[in-house]
This record gives structure tokens, sequence and C-alpha cells, in this order.
């Protein structure tokens, strides 16, 4: 999994949203970032979390935090899925895993008993200045505005 931890300098990114905006993690630069990494859009679990992120976004704000979602998923799935859910954050699209590598989210897991590769669905907080304060590796779908804010 990650090798990533508290304490770590942030990777370096940049990646292309839904509506072909390019987000860098100097863009983020005195804000607090929350990068979330999800397997796909418009699954049953990743709604949930981006749902539960979705309802909670004045919280955040009111933080100074800013909250940008990623997976491997086209610009077109991610576009279709922050509509349909009114997704107040953009979703990086990054379907050569660029930012996904960066990361370290990319590797074995299971399902239904099968082992395959995929993004585990992890979430980095990364403070004002680029330094990764907190790595949630057990993220709680429906709770994980309290897994990040607590």
């Amino acid at each position: 999994m990650t090798p990533l931890k508290k304490g770590d300098k942030a990777p370096e990114f940049s990646g292309i949203d839904q509506d072909g905006n390019m987000h860098k993690l100097s863009d983020y630069k005195g804000k607090k970032l929350v990068v979330f990494f999800y397997p796909g859009a418009s699954t049953p679990t990743c709604t949930v979390e981006v749902c539960n992120l979705r309802d909670n976004f004045g919280r955040f704000r009111a933080l100074n935090y800013e909250l940008l979602g990623v997976s491997a998923d086209t610009q077109k799935k991610q576009g279709n899925f922050r509509n349909k859910y009114n997704l107040p954050f953009p979703l990086i699209a990054d379907e050569d895993k660029s930012v996904i590598n960066a990361f370290g989210v990319w590797g074995p897991k299971k399902f239904m008993g099968r082992l395959f590769d995929g993004i585990n669905r992890t979430t980095f907080v990364i403070d004002e200045k680029g330094i990764i304060e907190e790595v949630i590796t057990d993220v709680k779908s429906k709770m994980h505005t309290e897994q990040i804010l607590k």
C-alpha cells in the first residue's frame, strides 16, 4: 500500500478534472487539502463516500479545506458522477494513474474473495505547507467527514 505517512511532504502532482481544468498541489498552497482516492465513479460505496463529503462541504470550507477526488475514470464518467450527485468539488480523471501512483494507492486488493490490482480507497489530509497531516486507509464511507475532521 502507500509508503506515504504523516509528516511526509505530499507528492507534487497534476491532474485534469471532469471539466478539463488542471489541478496541482501548488494550487492549494495556504489551504488544507483533502485528496481522496476512490475505486470508481458511481459505484455504491464511492457514491456514499462522496455524498457524505458533499453534505458536509460547508464544514470543510469553514475550516479552510479544499477537497479533491481522484479515480482512474474518464473525464466524462467523472463529470457525470459530479453532476448526478451535485458535488461541489472537482474530481480528477487520472486515466494514466500518474496521481494514483504518486500517492502509492494502486496495488493489490480483495473484493468478494478475488485478489486483483486496483485503487485502494485512501484519503490524504495535507496542510497549508504541503505536508501530510493524516493518511486514512480504513475509510468509512458513511462517516468519512468525521474521520477527516476528528
